[in-house]
């Protein structure tokens, strides 16, 4: 609109030409009504189908064509600018409807060799006629070009974005296969195990009640100690069952914040019996959720890896950050490599040997991911890295607790 804007008023006032402006600025206020409506349909609708594309610029070939009827017809300089849309559907539509926008183009330029409004030329001889044709070619040649790298350059532009999107879509889809296949191996591993449990927890019951072992105080306590390790595991095995789907009758536990992070860290103690944490549960007010199995389970992995690259210290961080909870798990060990910042959330990168090692902070992005949430890393200033997991509360919410 504004090329054709600049070029009625070039023509009007620069080089002479007599032009039915009222005419030709109607078909412009055409135009920017048009454009307010394809605004605001997108606002409503963002996606748009190739039909409509299509139909588009047939409007803008029928703007063209009256354009150009009211000023000289065919005999314009400008009516090489059907080239645009004709190129613009090459990139954009299908074959056919490329094909389409050729034969009415044609159709049109046939239709202004024969029907027009002739122009007024200032001086009607030959010659002059000539250089006025020139200097229109120039005109058109220059404001084709910029239209044409305009847009075929945000065209590309989209086209790195579609192709950028659908490339992320595959590494998520990978991962989340990935996912299956682990959830899968960690369900069939946890029914295997069942059995030989079972029976070490049948024999232990039995050395229990035998009078020679009950004579011996340390055996007992061993044989109590073994029991209560059969029963951690049992525990495990329950919990890798009821993160997969297969527990009949559990489901997830109402609870606050600062209930479920409290207890996790609570747990993770217990278990793990670090020598120095520094848990800190600012989060408030307080917040009704339900706990995720899941959920806790990646986030104790996160404990882990700390305690294992700092067995002295763990700082553990809970608060709120408006509609978000944020955990921020902080160490005392070597850091993350500048290489692994960059893929944070990506399976098998660790600073550690071993198989399975590197799929922690893996399954705790992808975890956090489905959740609308987010995992970040960095190294600290003073030494040691620091992970930061944001949830959005409403997504784990219950209902709301009402404070004071």
């Amino acid at each position: 609109m504004v090329g054709q804007i600049a070029t009625i008023l070039v023509a009007q006032f620069a080089l002479g030409v007599e032009l039915p402006i009222p005419a030709m600025a109607f078909v412009v206020l055409c135009l920017v009504g048009l454009n307010i409506f394809d605004h605001f349909r997108l606002w409503l609708q963002p996606a748009v189908t190739k039909t409509e594309i299509f139909f588009e610029l047939l409007l803008d070939v029928g703007a063209l064509t009256v354009q150009l009827y009211l000023s000289g017809g065919a005999a314009n300089p400008f009516i090489s600018l059907y080239l645009l849309q004709v190129i613009l559907g090459a990139v954009l539509l299908e074959t056919w409807a490329t094909w389409t926008l050729v034969a009415v183009t044609s159709a049109c330029f046939v239709f202004l060799t024969a029907v027009n409004v002739e122009l007024a030329v200032p001086h009607q001889h030959e010659m002059n006629f000539l250089n006025l044709h020139i200097q229109g070619m120039f005109i058109c040649f220059v404001l084709a070009a910029i239209l044409l790298v305009f847009f075929v350059t945000r065209i590309n532009r989209n086209l790195v974005a579609r192709d950028t999107g659908l490339a992320a879509l595959r590494q998520q889809s990978a991962e989340e296969e990935l996912v299956v296949r682990m959830g899968l191996l960690a369900s069939g591993a946890a029914h295997e195990l069942g059995t030989p449990l079972t029976t070490v927890s049948v024999i232990l019951n039995d050395w229990q009640r035998m009078p020679e072992l009950q004579a011996n105080p340390e055996i007992c306590e061993d044989i109590e100690e073994m029991q209560g390790q059969v029963l951690r595991c049992k525990e495990i095995l329950s919990k890798i069952l009821a993160s997969s789907g297969e527990a009949r009758g559990e489901s997830a536990a109402p609870t606050t914040v600062v209930r479920f992070f409290d207890g996790m860290v609570a747990e993770w103690q217990a278990n793990r019996m670090p020598p120095a944490v520094s848990y800190a549960n600012e989060f408030a007010p307080d917040h009704a959720i339900a706990s995720d199995i899941v959920l806790k389970q990646s986030l104790v992995n996160v404990l882990d890896n700390a305690a294992d690259a700092s067995p002295h210290w763990v700082g553990i961080t809970v608060r709120r950050d408006q509609d978000d909870m944020v955990l921020i798990v902080d160490d005392r060990g070597p850091g993350f490599p500048e290489v692994m910042l960059a893929v944070v959330g990506k399976p098998y990168q660790t600073t550690k040997t071993g198989p399975g090692s590197g799929l922690g902070l893996f399954l705790l992005a992808n975890v956090v991911r489905k959740l609308g949430g987010s995992v970040a890393a960095r190294n600290r200033a003073e030494g040691g890295a620091s992970v930061m997991v944001r949830l959005p509360i409403a997504r784990l919410s219950v209902e709301p607790i009402r404070v004071g």
